[in-house]
């Protein structure tokens, strides 16, 4: 996929969350030929750790994350995996791969 949807990416989520962590991994390559991939949507991981997401369920985090994203989301992005944590949340976090 372009770099520059991980660029908006990047951009909304570091706007909308001022993330402590944030780390976009595109993983296109992995799916090329999956049915998804020929209209030349992405597939992407998105590891965030934000204070936003204090009190929040994971549930919750999720529909921000989308619904930030929103276009994004409809236009360039065929699948989303997500892990979103809250900073107090860390201690039990292994690391992303």
């Amino acid at each position: 996929m372009k770099k520059s949807s991980l660029k908006k990416i990047q951009c909304i989520l570091d706007k909308e969350f001022k993330p402590d962590t944030l780390k976009i991994k595109d993983l296109s390559y992995l799916h090329k030929n999956h049915e998804g991939s020929k209209s030349g949507k992405g597939h992407y991981s998105i590891y965030i750790v934000s204070s936003f997401f204090d009190n929040i369920s994971s549930i919750q985090r999720h529909k921000m994350i989308y619904d930030s994203l929103g276009d994004i989301i409809e236009n360039e992005i065929h699948a989303l995996t997500i892990k979103a944590y809250a900073k107090n949340e860390l201690k039990n976090i292994t690391v992303f791969d």
